[in-house]
């Protein structure tokens, strides 16, 4: 099992949500978060007022999935995250060691 991490741009989530439903992912993790890579930021102008944002408000999508669906998850989140300008993000896979479902107990795979 994998647990794939992708930070996107928000306006995004809901194009990779489609696509993932698409080839059968039935959960995944949104969050919120900030943060700034190659692009470090960028000025903007408010009322006037030049201020720079030093963190970019980006959303994180946490999906653990068996070991075949991996590259599949990463094509969905590739084809639709991507604008091709600077920021589109990052996706990062590691390995899961174990996953039970509460509910019933299930574990691993069947967890999923």
């Amino acid at each position: 099992m994998k647990l794939v991490t992708a930070i996107i741009k928000p306006f995004k989530l809901e194009d990779i949500r489609d696509a993932l439903s698409e080839i059968g992912v039935q959960g995944l993790t949104v969050e919120e978060v900030k943060g700034f890579g190659r692009q470090k930021g960028h000025t903007e102008l408010y009322r006037g007022a030049e201020y720079i944002i030093d963190f970019v408000p980006k959303a994180k999508i946490q999906i653990a999935v068996s070991d075949e669906q991996v590259d599949a998850v990463i094509e969905a989140i590739v084809g639709s995250a991507n604008t091709n300008k600077i920021g589109d993000g990052k996706i990062f896979v590691a390995e899961l060691e174990k996953a039970v479902r509460i509910r019933t107990g299930e574990v691993d795979d069947i967890a999923l």
